[in-house]
C-alpha cells in the first residue's frame, strides 16, 4: 500500500515537473507576451517574468518593445526644381500596443519599411534642391508625420526619422561648385570694393586737413623722406619746398592772364595804329592829297 502510494505521488510529480516545464515562460524586461488560446486573443497582456500558460492550448508571442533602428534604402526621385537625386534616411519607432502590432498587421517591421520609402519618394517630388540640402529638419517632420499617421493603427510609434544623405549627379556637383566658386569671388570683390572707398574716403579727408594745415604737409613730407632715408637703397630724394611749388604755379598763370586784360573794348581800338590807318579810306584820303 505504502508502495502504491509513494509510486503514485512520484507519478504525480512527474507529470506535475512535466506540465510545469510546458507551461512556464519568461518575458523579459523589454519584451511583452500575447497570447492568444484556441487562435483567440487573450485581453491580458503578460509583462516580463515568469508566467504560465496552459499547454497545447495557449500560444505565447513574445514582442519587443524596444526602439528599433530600420534603414530606408536610397530611393531615386525628381525633386520639383526637376533635379535628379538619391536620398537614404532611417527610421527610429517602437511598439506601444503589443496586440494590435500582431493582430492588425502581418508584419510591422515590413508595413513601416515600405510606408517609409513611398513616403520618402513623395517627399522628394515635393521639395526643391535647396531644401533636401539645407532645410532637413523641417522635412525630417514631415516625413515623421506622414509614416507615424497610419503606424498608430499597427500599435506602432515612430520616434523619428532621419534623411541621411542626399547624391546627387556629378554634373550638378559641378554646377553647384562653380556656383559656389563665382559667389566667393562675388563677396571678395565686394570687400575690396568697400575697402577702397573707405580708404579713398579717408584719404580726401587727410588731404583737406593737410591743405588747411601746411604745417601738416611739411611734416608728412619730412616722415617720407625719413622713411626712405631709412631704407638701404640707392634712391635720392630731393625735397623741394611747397612754397617754391606754389610760386611756380603762379608763375604760370600770370601770362595767360595779358591778352584777356582788355576784354571789353571794341575791336578797332584793340589795333595798333599802323594797322589802323592802313584801311580803305586811309589809302583813299592819302591819294587825294597827293
Amino acid at each position: 500500500m505504502v508502495e502504491e502510494l509513494v509510486a503514485a505521488g512520484v507519478t504525480l510529480a512527474s507529470v506535475g515537473t512535466v506540465y510545469v516545464m510546458a507551461a512556464a515562460r519568461v518575458v523579459k524586461q523589454y519584451e511583452r507576451g500575447v497570447v492568444f488560446r484556441l487562435g483567440k486573443l487573450r485581453s491580458q497582456v503578460r509583462g516580463p517574468g515568469f508566467t504560465l500558460i496552459v499547454p497545447a492550448v495557449d500560444r505565447l508571442h513574445k514582442v519587443n518593445m524596444q526602439i528599433v533602428t530600420m534603414p530606408v534604402p536610397a530611393q531615386e526621385g525628381i525633386t520639383r526644381d526637376n533635379v535628379t537625386v538619391r536620398v537614404d534616411a532611417v527610421v527610429y519607432f517602437k511598439v506601444v500596443d503589443a496586440s494590435d502590432a500582431l493582430v492588425q498587421v502581418e508584419d510591422y517591421r515590413f508595413a513601416v519599411s515600405q510606408m517609409a520609402q513611398t513616403s520618402l519618394r513623395s517627399i522628394i517630388g515635393k521639395s526643391d534642391l535647396d531644401d533636401l540640402l539645407s532645410n532637413r529638419e523641417k522635412l525630417n517632420q514631415g516625413l515623421e508625420l506622414m509614416i507615424d499617421s497610419p503606424a498608430i493603427g499597427w500599435g506602432v510609434q515612430i520616434d523619428r526619422v532621419e534623411i541621411k544623405d542626399v547624391s546627387l549627379p556629378e554634373t550638378m556637383k559641378r554646377s553647384m561648385a562653380r556656383q559656389a566658386e563665382a559667389d566667393r569671388e562675388r563677396r571678395a570683390r565686394i570687400i575690396n570694393a568697400d575697402a577702397e572707398l573707405q580708404a579713398s574716403k579717408k584719404l580726401a579727408e587727410a588731404a583737406q586737413e593737410m591743405a588747411e594745415t601746411p604745417s601738416a604737409l611739411q611734416l608728412r613730407l619730412l616722415q617720407t623722406v625719413m622713411a626712405v632715408a631709412a631704407e638701404k637703397n640707392s634712391t635720392l630724394v630731393l625735397p623741394i619746398p611747397v612754397e617754391l611749388l606754389r610760386f611756380l604755379e603762379k608763375g604760370a598763370q600770370a601770362p595767360s592772364a595779358g591778352p584777356r586784360a582788355v576784354r571789353g573794348q571794341p575791336a578797332s581800338e584793340q589795333l595798333p595804329p599802323a594797322e589802323a590807318d592802313s584801311g580803305p579810306d586811309a589809302q583813299g584820303a592819302n591819294s587825294g592829297q597827293a
